[in-house]
C-alpha cells in the first residue's frame, strides 16, 4: 500500500474515532497505535514512550498551565462585566454602540483569558440581554458576541500560538507579536459591520437620551487598567527578550490571581480552588492531546505519508496560492467538526514542509491559520461558540444565532485576503521588535 493510500486511511480511521464521542487525545492515541502495529510490527511499541516523553520534555509547556491559570483567575472575576460596561459608557453615543462595545469587551477580555468560549459566556451573559433590551435584533446581539468570542485565540497570549509554535517550531514570541496587527484588524472589520448594519436597519436605542459624566465613565477604569498592564507587561516581556515565554506566563499567572484577590476580593479557598482545579483540568487535557499529537506525527512520520502528501505537493505544476487556498480549504472543514489544538497539532507537521517550500514565511502562516481556527469556531455543525450562544440565551433559536454570525464569518475571509495581499501586517511587527 503506497504512503498516500495509508494517509487516506488514517485520516478515515481518526474521524471514524472522533465520531464515536472518543476523546481527542485516546482517538489519536490509539489511531497511531494500531498504524504502527499493523504496518511496523510490534517492535515499533518500544518507541511509544520514548517518543511521548520527549515531545513533552519541552520547558516551554510549561507556559501552557500557567497562562490558562491566568485566563481562569480573571474568568472567576467580575472583569468582563467591567470591561463591558466601561466601553459602553465611553462608546454611548455612536451608532451601533452597544454591539461595538460587546466587541471590543470581547477582544479585550479574550486577550487576559485566550478563551473564546469563557469569552462569549462572560460577556453575553451580560451583554446579549442588554443589547436586546435596548432594541437591537436577536441576530446581531448573539452573532456579534459569537464571532467577538473568537478573538482569544488570535489576540496574544493565545494558547493556539503556543501549541503552533511547538508544533512548526517557530518562535512563540514572534507569534504574539505577530497576531497583535491582524487582531486589531479583525476587531476593527468586526466593529464597521456591527456599525454599518446598526445604521442600515436603524435600531433605535431603549435609553438614547442617557447621557453618561465624565465621572461616571472614568470610575471603572482603576478596576480594569491592572489587568491590560498585565497583558501588555507579558507580551513586552517576550518580545523585549526580557523573559522566556514560560517565565513570562508563569509572572503573568501570578499577577492575575494577585489582582484577583485584592481587586475582586476573589479570597476564599474555596474560590481559589474552583480556579487551581479548572486550570489543572484544561492543562490536563490539552498535555494529553499534545502527547496523543506527538505520537500521532511519528506515527505518520514513520510511514513516509508526511513526506509523501509534501512531495505530491510540491510537484503539483499549480501557483503556491492555489495551494495555499487548497489549504485553507481543508482547514476550514476540519475546523468545522475539531478543536483548534487538535487541527494544529495533527496537520502542521504536515503542513510545514509544503508552507516552506512554497515559499511562505510559517510565522504569517500561523496567523492564517488561526483566522481559519477562529472560523470553524463560528460554523456549523460542531460550532462551539454558537452552542456557547445558545446555552446562554436558549430562547433564540441557532438557525438565528448563525444567522448573525455569517457576516462576521465573510470579516473573517476579507481578513486573510487582506494579510495574503498585504503579509506585512503579520511580519513587520515581529521583525522591527524582535530582528
Amino acid at each position: 500500500m503506497s504512503p498516500l493510500a495509508i494517509g487516506l486511511l488514517i485520516f478515515a480511521v481518526t474521524l471514524a474515532l472522533l465520531a464515536t464521542g472518543m476523546p481527542i487525545a485516546f482517538a489519536l492515541g490509539a489511531t497511531a497505535l494500531a498504524f504502527m502495529l499493523v504496518f511496523d510490527g510490534w517492535g515499533s511499541i518500544h518507541f511509544v514512550p520514548e517518543t511521548v516523553f520527549a515531545g513533552l520534555n519541552d520547558f516551554t509547556l510549561v507556559s501552557l498551565p500557567m497562562f490558562i491559570i491566568m485566563g481562569a483567575a480573571i474568568a472567576s472575576s467580575r472583569a468582563g462585566s467591567d470591561l463591558y460596561e466601561a466601553l459602553a459608557r465611553w462608546l454611548h453615543r455612536v451608532p451601533g454602540s452597544l454591539v461595538i462595545s460587546n466587541i471590543g469587551a470581547c477582544a479585550l477580555f479574550s486577550a487576559l483569558t485566550g478563551s473564546s468560549p469563557a469569552t462569549c459566556a462572560a460577556i453575553g451573559k451580560m451583554g446579549i440581554p442588554e443589547m436586546r433590551r435596548r432594541g437591537y435584533d436577536a441576530d446581531l446581539a448573539t452573532g456579534a458576541i459569537a464571532a467577538g468570542g473568537t478573538l482569544g485565540i488570535l489576540i496574544p497570549p493565545s494558547i493556539t500560538m503556543i501549541l503552533y509554535g511547538i508544533a512548526s517550531e517557530t518562535s512563540i514570541g514572534r507569534l504574539f507579536i505577530a497576531g497583535v496587527i491582524p487582531g486589531l484588524l479583525l476587531t476593527g472589520l468586526f466593529m464597521a459591520w456591527a456599525l454599518f448594519l446598526s445604521w442600515k436597519r436603524g435600531t433605535v436605542l431603549a435609553d438614547a437620551g442617557r447621557i453618561y459624566s465624565l465621572r461616571e465613565k472614568l470610575e471603572l477604569m482603576p478596576k480594569l487598567l491592572p489587568f491590560i498592564a498585565v497583558v501588555v507587561g507579558v507580551v513586552y516581556a517576550l518580545y523585549g527578550g526580557i523573559a522566556t515565554p514560560s517565565e513570562a506566563a508563569g509572572v503573568g499567572a501570578m499577577l492575575c490571581l494577585l489582582m484577583v484577590v485584592v481587586i475582586y476580593r476573589v479570597w476564599t479557598p474555596e474560590a481559589l480552588w474552583h480556579i487551581l482545579r479548572d486550570g489543572l483540568r484544561e492543562s490536563g487535557m490539552l498535555m494529553l492531546i499534545i502527547g496523543a499529537s506527538i505520537l500521532f506525527g511519528y506515527m505518520m512520520s514513520s510511514l513516509q505519508v508526511t513526506q509523501s502528501v509534501a512531495e505530491a505537493i510540491g510537484e503539483m505544476q499549480v501557483n503556491r496560492w492555489v495551494v495555499l487556498a487548497a489549504i485553507n480549504l481543508l482547514l476550514l472543514v476540519a475546523g468545522m467538526f475539531l478543536p483548534p489544538a487538535a487541527i494544529i497539532l495533527m496537520t502542521t507537521p504536515i503542513l510545514m514542509p509544503v508552507i516552506t517550500a512554497a515559499g511562505f514565511d510559517p510565522i504569517w502562516f500561523g496567523v492564517i491559520l488561526t483566522i481559519n481556527m477562529e472560523l470553524g469556531l463560528i460554523t456549523p455543525p460542531v460550532g462551539l461558540n454558537l452552542f456557547v450562544i445558545n446555552g446562554i440565551t436558549p430562547d433564540v433559536r441557532l438557525p438565528t444565532i448563525l444567522k448573525g454570525a455569517l457576516p462576521f464569518m465573510g470579516c473573517m475571509v476579507v481578513a486573510i485576503l487582506i494579510l495574503c495581499v498585504f503579509p506585512g501586517l503579520a511580519t513587520w511587527l515581529p521583525a522591527r521588535l524582535m530582528g
